[in-house]
């Protein structure tokens, strides 16, 4: 009677042993990843100092340019085909109109938006 109770309680005490193991070799791998870690941190350039910092030039903080840009036209009038030099590097100019376009009152002012849309 008493062999049956042993190999009964034999498999719980495998998988409680198997368990131990793994949770054993995942607490020695993060350990292992925290040295490393640290191993590293210890190799890198130290953090510069406040007078290596960058500082704002003497003429003060750039300022923000907002102005409205067209695209530059791919196939001109005169029926010629513009060469890849002839484009500007952006693909767009300056537009001869700088008024911002607003929408109209009464649209709904985005797609979805569920107003009525121009009228």
């Amino acid at each position: 009677m008493a062999s049956y109770t042993v190999l009964a309680v034999a498999p719980n005490v495998w998988a409680t042993f198997g368990a131990f193991m793994g949770g054993l070799v995942i607490v020695i791998a993060l350990v292992w990843a925290v040295g490393m870690g640290i191993g590293v941190m210890r190799r890198e350039p130290d953090r510069p100092t406040e007078a290596e910092q960058p500082h704002l030039p003497v003429t003060g903080a750039v300022h923000e340019i907002s102005e409205m840009r067209e695209l530059d036209e791919l196939h001109p009038d005169d029926g010629e085909r513009l060469m890849p030099y002839e484009l500007h590097a952006t693909g767009t100019r300056r537009s001869q109109d700088q008024h911002r376009r607003r929408w109209y009152p009464g649209s709904s002012g985005s797609f979805g938006g569920g107003g009525p849309g121009r009228t």
